[in-house]
This record gives structure tokens, C-alpha cells and sequence, in this order.
């Protein structure tokens, strides 16, 4: 209030100080030009310059508020283009989300002939085609975002490639990648495409081979890269055993393969283990159980020593002994304990295989020594116990077989 009051007096004292002026002295204005003559005094002047600066202010408001109303009112404004560009894209990326794929195209597609960036929206749009089964629709897309945006053709020639995939044209989206590898060679997510594909092709051939840049570009992490290394050349061992039609030749080119590794990675258990398995499924036990023998002496495994149980060499004798004496140090190992079980049933030892499965299932329930002492107590006559060993072994082998529903008895 106080402020107010100091106010009014403000405007009270100028108006007296501007009437002492004008009383004054009036002051005089003279504008002359060719014929034209203005004559005035000083304030009268000042006040028509004022007015007519209030006019031109007052037009150019009017003009602002009229331009704003018709922007608002017009449909093909700036202003409502604009707007609805951004609900297309608001409830197309809403659409792509929640997979209602014509509509997300339909908004998609509007969003991204409108945009100066339309990339994001050309993919969300060929996206949702491919989902449709609209692929030719969904190239299409991907062509129009080409011609838009060329400098993205890597970006939309590795969603294009993705959207093959999705659709099961694994080699036209093979060819795809390898052309972008050819003309980006140290692109992690072409790497990265790629290795998926040969993964997903079966052709573990192709991923061995592009380890070497995977490593080089870093693609994947050590760990996973490790895994992925072991995994392609057990897949390799495997398919070279069964790439002819067995015998002698899948033997010989097991052996090219695992010749092919490194002295470092035929020490790998698990490539061992793919190995020493694809042996055994050709016959040359002998061969595995050396190989067996050699990797479990060297580095003990418990899977090792778990097929170990599973061949047979050239002295059954021989090969219990040297597993007896691996128990010294992993007595509580249930896959040795259960190997020595299965030893000890080659070479008719009874009792003692039956003492060693019995102790592996102690350690652990397990289906495949729940099966073999039952075997070996249906011949000693323990029927009853052999039939129980032989239900707990098939709960353990898969136990959803114990939450299915079992019809009622049939009434006689």
C-alpha cells in the first residue's frame, strides 16, 4: 500500500513539474520543406509524436494477433504441419513399442516423409512392413531412407540385414553384411552381425574364421570371446567328424581338426571333452581313453573324468587303477565316484560298483547313477529297490514329468 501511495505521489509531482514547464515556456516547432510548413508548439509536438507512436505499436500488435489466430485456425499452417509431424511420431513409436505394427507403420511413414532426419522413422516404419510380412514394402522404406539420408547407408544397410534375418532370408542377409564388411572392415556391430549369423547358419567354420577381428576390434568381451572360441571349435570338431559318413575318413578329419588347434587350446577341457566324445561316437576308444587319460593326469576335470567312465581302453584293469588313484585327491567328486562305478561293472566287479554308485549318490542325486545301479540291482535280484532307483532316475532326468497330471485308472 505504502508502495502505491509512493508511486501516485511520483506521478503528481511530474504532471505539476511537466505543467510548471509547459506554463512555462511552450516552446516552438517549425518543419519546413519545399511547400509543406508545420508550426507547433514543443509539447504539442511531443504529444503527437507519442500518439502516433501508440498507433503504429497498437497496428503491429493487430497484425501479430491475426497472424497468430490464422496459424492457429489454418490447417496447412506451419505451426498445425508441425504439430501433427510430432503426434505421428509420438503414436507411431508408441505403435512400434506395443506391436501394433500398422499403425506404427502408417505413423512412421508420415513422420519421416515430413522430418529433415527422417532415418529413425524410415526404420521403425520397414520395421513394422517386415512384421506385417509386407517385405517388399518394408525394402522399400529402407530404399527411401537411402536416398534421404546416404550418408547412413551403413546404419540402414545393418537394420536391413537384421529385418532379413527376422523374416528367414539368411543369405540375402549374409550377402548384405558382407558387403558392408567389405567397405567397413572394423565396424563392431557388422562384426558383432555377422559371428550371429554364422552362429545361427551352423557354419562354425565361418566363425573360426572371424575370430581373428573379433579379437582385433575388440567386439566382445575376453570372457565371452574365450566362450565363443571354445564353442566354435567343439562345434568344428564335431561337424568335422560327422562331414563324411564315418569310419576311417570322419576319423582322419577329426584328426586334420584337432590338429588345426593350438597346443594351448587342445588343453582346454572342453575342447577336450568335444574330442574325446566325437571319438568314442567313431569308435576309436582305445584313442580316446590315451586322451582321456592324458588331459585328467595333467589338469583334473570332473566332465573329463565323467566320460572317462564312458570308454573303453586298450586294459580295463589299467584304466580303473589309474581312476582309483585320482580319488585320492577328489573323493567327493560324484562324476569320478561314478565313473569308477561304471569301471568297476566293465571288468565284473560287482559289489565294488555297486559300493562306488551308491557313494556317488550321496554326494549327488543323479540320474545317470540312479540308472546304473539300477541296472546292476535288477540283475542281483533287488527288484524293489532297482524299481525305485529307475523312478527317482527319471523324475531327476526331467522333473516337469512330476507336475504333469496322470490319467485316472481305466475302470474293469
Amino acid at each position: 500500500m505504502k508502495r502505491l501511495y509512493v508511486i501516485l505521489f511520483l506521478v503528481i509531482a511530474a504532471a505539476a513539474a511537466l505543467g510548471l514547464a509547459i506554463a512555462e515556456h511552450s516552446g516552438y516547432v517549425l518543419i519546413a520543406y519545399k511547400s509543406f510548413r508545420f508550426e507547433s508548439s514543443l509539447w504539442a509536438t511531443l504529444a503527437l509524436v507519442a500518439v502516433l507512436w501508440l498507433v503504429f505499436w497498437g497496428i503491429k500488435v493487430l497484425i501479430g494477433l491475426v497472424t497468430t489466430s490464422g496459424g492457429v485456425v489454418n490447417p496447412w499452417s506451419r505451426r498445425n504441419r508441425s504439430r501433427r509431424v510430432q503426434v505421428a511420431i509420438e503414436h507411431g513409436q508408441m505403435d512400434l513399442a506395443e506391436g501394433r505394427w500398422a499403425s506404427a507403420q502408417r505413423h512412421l511413414h508420415r513422420a519421416a516423409e515430413a522430418e529433415r532426419q527422417p532415418l529413425l522413422y524410415y526404420l521403425g516404419a520397414a520395421r513394422a512392413a517386415n512384421e506385417l510380412g509386407h517385405y517388399d514394402e518394408s525394402d522399400s522404406l529402407l530404399e527411401r531412407a537411402l536416398e534421404r539420408q546416404p550418408q547412413a547407408e551403413l546404419a540402414i544397410a545393418l537394420s536391413h540385414a537384421q529385418l532379413q534375418t527376422d523374416r528367414g532370408d539368411t543369405d540375402g542377409a549374409l550377402a548384405t553384411l558382407q558387403t558392408m564388411h567389405e567397405r567397413h572392415p572394423h565396424n563392431a556391430q557388422t562384426l558383432r552381425q555377422l559371428q550371429r549369423l554364422h552362429q545361427q547358419r551352423g557354419d562354425w567354420s565361418a566363425v573360426i574364421r572371424l575370430l581373428p577381428e573379433l579379437r582385433k576390434d575388440k567386439v566382445l568381451p575376453a570372457a565371452e570371446l574365450a566362450e565363443l572360441e571354445r564353442r566354435a571349435w567343439g562345434e568344428n570338431l564335431s561337424l568335422a567328424a560327422h562331414s563324411e559318413e564315418g569310419g576311417t575318413v570322419g576319423l582322419q578329419s577329426l584328426t586334420r581338426a584337432w590338429q588345426q588347434l593350438t597346443n594351448a587350446q587342445r588343453q582346454e577341457p572342453q575342447l577336450v571333452l568335444a574330442y574325446a566324445e566325437q571319438l568314442r561316437q567313431l569308435g576309436a576308444q582305445v584313442e580316446a581313453e590315451e586322451v582321456l587319460r592324458t588331459a585328467l593326469k595333467r589338469n583334473y576335470d570332473s566332465h573329463l573324468a565323467r566320460l572317462y567312465g564312458l570308454v573303453r581302453g586298450s586294459d580295463p584293469s589299467r584304466q580303473l587303477q589309474t581312476a582309483e588313484g585320482w580319488l585320492k585327491d577328489h573323493p567327493g567328486d560324484a562324476s569320478l565316484l561314478l565313473t569308477l562305478g561304471r569301471l568297476c561293472l566293465q571288468s565284473s566287479l560287482w559289489g565294488k560298483a555297486r559300493d562306488y554308485l551308491e557313494s556317488s549318490l550321496r554326494v549327488q542325486r543323479n540320474p545317470e547313477a540312479c540308472a546304473e545301479l539300477a541296472r546292476l540291482l535288477a540283475q542281483l535280484g533287488d527288484t524293489e529297490r532297482s524299481n525305485q532307483l529307475f523312478q527317482e532316475g527319471l523324475g531327476l532326468l526331467d522333473e516337469r514329468l512330476l507336475a504333469a497330471p496322470l490319467p485316472l485308472p481305466a475302470r474293469v
